[in-house]
């Protein structure tokens, strides 16, 4: 069973020997290796049961070390990294040699990014590689957002859990590719598109992909429960049931137990409702119940990214 704790150097230790270690970010807890070491990252995709094809994030700890890991730095995504890093931004850019083609599921590019939370940070500067790591859970489950969801899952096959405490923001990053020199959002998440266009103007948004994705996290079905999950409209949902969970935006429904319901935010905060999002899912999901239904949130700000995670785990378009 993986020790729990917040050794960096114990942690540091481990990776050192090939070994994974679940890590905190300030977006989801990662599952993390070696970047630069085959064996390491081939480990990673065995241990998610995760497909060769969907490439992985890199993680490092600064702007200078980016010339170790990519080729070219358009002037647009230095402008998001000096703005968002540390922070809940992926940048897609054309790799050097030093990054094993395992890593990108052969493509050119390379997703990289600097993680804002302390303790992981500490670990980066500590280590003389990088560190490729997709979120720690089975490959399309729930990511975790606390260092228990991680135990319950894959406690039996890693060695230690950096606890990190709960994710800040609970919902993974915003990559951005350039096409033509054009910010391309592949991937929406915890930075908003109204965030990133304030830095470079206006953006792209690319389709999420059912096969061969261009970067990490862009398979259509993902994020989902284990039980049969559907989203819709709350008036549309079926005639209500004993054995039925509901996850809502910001209102109960009345005449149903509240045990098998889950407020995402109150308050109709789209932060809070990010935070909340896969911890609730993992909750109901825990839950004796047959069927989850779940309502979209608004549709704008950190919402775009909501409502792009319940429509992979309910793998609507």
């Amino acid at each position: 069973m993986a020790i729990i704790g917040k050794d960096i150097r114990l942690a540091k230790e481990f990776l050192q020997k090939g070994q994974l270690v679940a890590i905190p970010t300030e977006t989801v807890y990662g599952l993390a290796g070696n970047a630069l070491d085959e064996k390491a990252v081939l480990s990673i995709f065995e241990t998610k049961n995760r497909p060769s094809f969907d490439p992985l994030i890199v993680h490092t700890d600064s702007v200078e070390k980016l010339s170790l890991l990519v080729s070219d730095i358009p002037e647009a995504a230095l402008i998001l990294a000096q703005k968002f890093w540390p922070g809940p931004l992926t940048l897609l850019l054309p790799k050097k040699s030093a990054i094993p083609d395992l890593v990108t599921s052969g493509l050119d590019t390379v997703a990289v990014r600097i993680p804002d939370h302390p303790l992981t940070l500490d670990l980066l500067r500590a280590l003389e590689f990088p560190l490729a790591a997709p979120s720690a859970n089975p490959f399309g489950y729930i990511s975790p957002t606390n260092a228990q969801h991680v135990e319950q899952q894959l406690g039996e096959k890693i060695p230690y859990i950096m606890d990190g405490g709960e994710c800040g923001i609970g919902i993974e990053s915003t990559i951005i590719g350039f096409v033509d020199g054009i910010p391309t959002i592949y991937r929406l998440g915890g930075l908003s598109i109204e965030d990133i266009e304030s830095a470079v103007g206006g953006v792209a948004l690319m389709a999420h992909s059912s096969s061969n994705p261009q970067a990490p996290g862009m398979l259509k079905s993902h994020y989902a429960p284990k039980k049969p999950f559907f989203l819709t409209e709350r008036n549309d949902f079926p005639v209500h049931a004993d054995g039925f969970g509901y996850l809502l935006f910001d209102k109960y429904i009345e005449g149903i137990d509240q045990k098998n319901q889950r407020i995402l935010s109150p308050t109709s905060n789209l932060k809070e409702a990010a935070h909340n999002l896969f911890a609730y899912l993992r909750e109901l999901d825990a839950q004796s119940l047959s069927q989850i239904w779940a309502e979209p949130v608004p549709d704008n700000d950190l919402g775009r990214a909501i409502n792009d995670r319940l429509k992979r785990a309910a793998a609507v378009d």
